[in-house]
């Protein structure tokens, strides 16, 4: 490290450029009437009641709190620094050339914040007290130390994200981009580390031309989950919503801060007795201790045996108006509540007489929920709650901050457009590259999305309009409840599939949307919810509001629907020169383009010396066919010429510039194909009509005749399949 130099004249910890400046003024942040306003000179900047912050911003990140930096000129650099992203028009600041010209959010300048509080400690462990010290040396030290991931005895076991480097280096950066504003300590004006290059090249991050990172979540983890989701928003929720009522009653009864509670110092017999017989003149049985309490009650010296044991002397006392049961009662009120214990006994207090419903596996009914303890009772309404949040997050793809900011009254008026076509539209705002406060949209979702949210605004506790529906919440934590719940002897006794291990959390719930959009009518959502609803809700939302942010989700969608396309064509092509060839109508035209494509690949061949070898050069020449292909349930389209699809000919309309694939007939129309991984399909449904077939009475001919000709065609199909692959396997 570079030798201390001399201390610098004392200062009076004053800027030279912001001294007495109002920070949310100068930033333009508004704040309500008499709120405390943050000063320059404060060592904490309070941001906690700015209007427009996002319900995702932590609290935590809403306070910049400067004492963390020890050294009083690196805080004041620190202010500095913060103030001049947060009001880059400041005189000041504004001729300064490596500037930043758009104020940061404040989530940004809180990591710029935390990075140089790291860095300055950093500073003084390695006995640096001047930032006028810093040379290359240090920043190089500096990165490395942020690099790595070291185990407890110092040794190398990882390196950091990109992230976390390139906040590293931009601390550094930062430094030097503003060094001429700060008045107390600067970097040297001639310190230009890693040759002036930006924070994210020395970091190395990913340039975003790549894949995208976030992994769908795994079909063996979103099957179950999103089928106990389901099946807790349909058949738990109207009896969670009634738990929850009685939740909120029995506080107001029954918890220690109930109003009209006294204390008292003398046993209230005549209250107790008096309640007693309430419970036992309505056969009512007592309420029961949490099994927690009762461990503390048996450490506590109580006996196992005692009929007390498990009795919420607690709750009695508070209903019969007294704020707590004192031990020294007990020898007076034994006696009379020994007497209740045996006529009416004990159990928990909520669901004790539930109704019973159809289990998941429709195994015969059964009570919803057992007798549940107050804690219990509470937990249960959380996971049901979680559930509504899973469907919504899963088949809508609304980011976290977009849940964050939903409220009550946020489903809109059922619309009805046209007769039997209904919309369902939520309001909500967009938070993610929006100025501070965000933006209004509306969410045109499917119906199962929309009566999750009625059942998370049943669920709340406090239901007037405009509260927050769920507010910030960690959905992490949330998720693990539920698989926890779902995989315990309560889900078990549902019938509920268990939840394998596996990372699920919004951004992958997001993109497994996306994905499976682009690869439907295959996907694993498909099985419990119809993926065209959500394709045709998605699409209503873009054309409704094309900047909106279901817009940028079909974006996604397109992006990864062309991609599966061209998978899909080059696996086929791949075929074709193994001699795996399609079937169906369409199969001559696809076998000649293949093997244009094949000709084109051929060194002998070639007019020129380069040729065409690897998969992106020959993708480059498919994909003008791969933009016409379109998934059916058991083929493919070749949308190659609008006038031959069969399709619209049958829909009346020729000139549309997409097939109708629910309406397609594969064996018939000349665009369309069949391969190997159709015949399961095809070979179940024969298998399906030929059952059919065996039911049908003598006097039926008519269903006859068309389930006979049905069973024919796609026993012709799998033949076809079969015919294709074996005779060119054979010629092979």
């Amino acid at each position: 490290m570079t030798p201390a130099l001399a201390t610098a004249p004392a200062f009076d910890g004053r800027s030279a450029v912001f001294a007495g400046i109002d920070v949310c003024r100068e930033a333009g942040l508004t704040l309500p009437e008499g709120a405390v306003r943050p000063m320059f000179e404060d060592d904490v900047w309070d941001f906690t009641d700015v209007v427009g912050l996002p319900v995702q911003l932590a609290l935590c990140t809403r306070r910049f709190d400067f004492t963390e930096i020890s050294d009083e000129r690196w805080r004041l650099v620190g202010k500095e620094l913060v103030l001049a992203m947060l009001a880059p028009q400041h005189p000041s600041v504004a001729p300064l050339p490596r500037a930043h010209r758009t104020a940061l959010h404040l989530t940004s300048c809180a990591g710029r914040l935390d990075e140089l509080t790291r860095f300055c400690r950093w500073l003084s462990e390695h006995g640096v007290s001047r930032l006028a010290q810093i040379d290359t040396r240090v920043c190089d030290a500096y990165m490395a130390h942020r690099r790595y991931v070291l185990d407890e005895h110092g040794a190398v076991v990882g390196e950091q994200s990109p992230a976390t480097r390139r906040a590293a280096a931009q601390v550094v950066v930062d430094l030097v981009n503003y060094r001429e504003l700060f008045t107390a300590d600067s970097v040297p004006a001639d310190l230009r580390p890693w040759g002036g290059a930006t924070a994210s090249a020395i970091a190395e991050m990913p340039s975003g031309r790549t894949e995208n990172k976030t992994q769908p979540v795994d079909g063996t983890v979103l099957q179950p989950m999103l089928a106990a989701a389901l099946f807790l928003i349909s058949s738990l929720g109207p009896h969670a919503v009634e738990l929850a009522q009685q939740i909120r009653e029995a506080d107001k009864l029954s918890a220690r801060k109930a109003r009209g509670l006294r204390a008292v110092h003398v046993a209230p017999v005549a209250q107790f007795t008096e309640l007693l017989n309430e419970y036992t003149d309505t056969c009512t049985p007592l309420p029961m201790l949490a099994e927690h309490h009762v461990a503390d009650r048996l450490a506590g010296g109580w006996a196992a045996d005692d009929p007390l044991l498990t009795l919420a002397t607690g709750v009695l006392a508070r209903q019969a108006g007294v704020t707590q049961f004192e031990a020294r009662w007990m020898d007076r009120l034994r006696d009379p509540l020994e007497e209740a214990v045996t006529s009416v006994g004990i159990k928990e207090v909520f669901a004790r007489d539930a109704t019973e419903i159809t289990p998941a596996d429709t195994s015969s009914t059964l009570p919803w929920t057992l007798p549940l303890h107050r804690l219990q009772a509470v937990a249960l309404v959380g996971v049901v709650r979680t559930a509504a949040m899973i469907v919504l997050a899963t088949a809508s793809g609304m980011r976290a901050s977009e849940l964050m900011e939903l409220r009550i009254g946020c489903r809109l008026p059922v619309e009805e457009p046209v007769p039997g076509l209904t919309r369902y539209r939520l309001a909500s705002k967009v938070i993610k590259g929006q100025p501070l406060g965000g933006t209004d949209d509306e969410w045109v979702v499917i119906e199962p999305v929309y009566r999750a949210v009625e059942l998370a605004e049943d669920l709340h506790d406090d239901r007037h309009e405009g509260a927050l529906l769920f507010g910030r919440f960690a959905f992490s934590v949330r998720y693990k409840w539920f698989r926890n719940w779902v995989n315990s002897p309560a889900g078990h006794r549902l019938g509920l599939a268990p939840i394998p291990e596996g990372q699920v959390n919004l951004r992958r719930l997001r993109r497994t949307l996306a994905l499976e959009m682009a690869y439907r009518p295959g996907g694993v959502l498909a099985t419990k919810i119809h993926l065209k609803h959500i394709a045709v809700a998605t699409t209503e939302g873009y054309a409704s509001r094309p900047g909106g942010a279901q817009a940028e989700l079909l974006a996604e969608v397109n992006k990864h629907e062309s991609d599966r396309n061209l998978d899909l064509v080059l696996q086929e092509f791949r075929n074709y020169q193994q001699g795996i060839l399609p079937s169906g109508p369409g199969a001559r035209s696809l076998t000649e383009f293949f093997a244009s494509i094949d000709r084109k690949l051929d060194p002998a061949a070639a007019t020129a010396p380069k040729t065409q070898r690897s998969d992106r050069d020959v993708l480059n020449l498919l994909t003008k066919r791969a933009k016409v292909l379109h998934l059916g349930p058991a083929n493919y389209c070749w949308f190659t010429d609008p006038s031959r699809a069969l399709c619209l000919k049958l829909a009346g309309t020729p000139t549309a510039d997409r097939p109708l694939v629910g309406m397609c007939d594969s064996a018939r129309c000349p665009q369309a194909t069949h391969h190997p991984c159709h015949r399961p399909i095809w070979a179940e449904h024969a298998e399906r009509t030929e059952t059919f077939l065996g039911q049908l009475g003598t006097t039926r001919k008519t269903e006859r005749a068309r389930l006979q000709a049905d069973y024919d065609r796609a026993l012709r199909v799998v033949t076809e399949i079969d015919s294709a692959n074996t005779v060119n396997r054979e010629s092979a």
